[in-house]
């Protein structure tokens, strides 16, 4: 008796749950309502079927239970049964499978007036494409993916020379207006879903894949990546904006074109010699670093990175934050490096010094520093702490021990990787949570010194 009362309470206990459950589908923002009345058939099949089967479960149970007097019936088939139970199987799998047939055909069929946007995912970022003036997206593939080319456009493609190019975790898309997204992978399976836009879609590596969508409600919304995608899945996060046709058109705009991306200088090293003079009073002549002036190392540093750090410092980034009083004193610093061609000159001198290692000054358990950076950091700095380009992750070996310490501390108190523009300090933020205390970050960073 006591099973079936719990088979009865199990039963009761659902449908309560499914009818004042606090947790339930964000306002649809889309056309895709379709989506959500499918799941609602789906919900009200199963659910019958569910508390059918259970009931008649917990009847069975009590009707049929032991009797010494009693003697069960050898029947070994009922040809009635059968056809009244297939035809019901039949039925109800049917009406769970026809409304998604008639959403999957509206789904692959992409209205003519559609705009399209590529959307790009890579380890633990997004990136979007936008058609310029042509109205028409370039050829890619990742065969052409460089630093200075990460989303991979063709060099050689003239309708791609007008695209434009949005390395950051916003995107906007036009309120009302059918969109088409074109989904790509740089690296692994990842998965791009906007919740109350009720449609997601694989992005596999090799391939394109689509979607589209009628954004129906402007506002803002949280992209996520929902294919487990390796050890930073969960901070892969973005923000898609569906905002009216005017401010749409202001946002593109502002943004920058594939040709604009290319057109970077390329750095003179006996020209930046001069401009050198400037960073050496603190970063040293050849590059080295100067404890005293809390000045870390320069030399060795991917191009790459200096760049963006230096591009951080100017646009306030990297700087403004009350705390980090040494990244007030750079900020004027990398202002006197005026423009593109200048930056891209000291760059190269910099590159052009000795890479000698940094000074060890940080001690600590290597045992426990190398569990720790196999478990986190490597994923990204790679096992040897030369860096990997692809996933913005900067040299590590070699550095500048003391500086690495500031800044594993920088990012656990919010002093670096807050600011809203900081798209991989924000990734680096959720990271180094990984790292309990200074002892473990000291133990981390006397490890990576054993790397040479």
């Amino acid at each position: 008796m006591a099973f079936v009362v719990a088979i009865i309470f199990l039963v009761i206990i659902s449908i309560a749950l499914q009818l004042f459950t606090p947790w339930y589908f964000q306002p649809i923002a889309s056309n895709w309502t379709g989506i959500d009345s499918t799941i609602s058939i789906t919900m009200w099949v199963t659910g019958f079927v569910f508390i059918a089967v259970n009931l008649f479960l917990a009847y069975c149970v009590y009707k049929y239970r032991y009797n010494k007097d009693r003697r069960a019936n050898y029947e070994p088939e009922n040809k009635k049964l059968e056809i009244w139970l297939t035809s019901f199987t039949a039925i109800g799998v049917a009406a769970l499978l026809t409304p998604g047939l008639f959403v999957w055909a509206s789904f692959v069929n992409v209205p003519e007036d559609a705009v399209q946007v590529e959307v790009v995912g890579q380890q633990w970022q997004w990136s979007f494409r936008y058609p310029g003036a042509d109205g028409v997206l370039g050829t890619a593939d990742n065969a052409y993916v460089t630093p200075e080319n990460p989303m991979g456009l063709n060099p050689a493609d003239p309708f791609g020379q007008d695209d434009l190019i949005i390395e950051d975790k916003e995107m906007y898309l036009p309120l009302n207006q059918n969109v088409e997204l074109l989904m790509r992978s740089k690296d692994v399976l990842h998965d791009y879903t906007v919740a109350p836009f009720r449609v997601k879609m694989d992005m596999v590596p090799g391939s394109v894949s689509y979607m589209w969508l009628e954004p129906t409600k402007a506002g803002r919304y949280d992209i996520l990546c929902e294919e487990h995608c390796g050890l930073g899945h969960f901070i892969m996060r973005g923000s898609v904006v569906v905002a009216e046709q005017a401010e749409y058109e202001a946002w593109l705009a502002e943004q920058t074109t594939f040709a604009e991306t290319q057109a970077v200088a390329v750095g003179n090293a006996q020209a930046g010699a001069a401009n050198y003079a400037v960073c050496s009073a603190c970063h040293g002549a050849n590059g080295g670093g100067n404890q005293a002036l809390n000045a870390p190392k320069l030399a060795g540093q991917q191009d790459w990175y200096l760049r963006q750090q230096l591009r951080y410092y100017k646009s306030g980034v990297r700087g403004t934050n009350p705390d980090d009083v040494y990244g007030a004193q750079m900020a004027p610093m990398a202002a006197t490096l005026v423009n593109d061609t200048v930056t891209s000159n000291v760059i190269a001198y910099i590159q052009s010094l000795p890479n000698d290692p940094a000074p060890e000054t940080v001690s600590g358990d290597l045992a426990n520093g190398e569990a720790l950076y196999n478990s986190t950091c490597s994923t990204c700095h790679g096992d040897d702490g030369t860096g990997r380009w692809k996933v913005h992750a900067p040299a590590l070996a070699g550095m500048t021990d003391w500086y690495m310490v500031r800044q594993l501390q920088n990012f656990k108190s919010g002093v670096r990787g807050a600011h809203p523009e900081d798209q991989l300090g924000y990734q680096m933020t959720a990271m180094v949570s990984a790292l309990a205390d200074d002892d473990a970050i000291n133990d981390v960073v006397a490890y990576i010194n054993t790397l040479k």
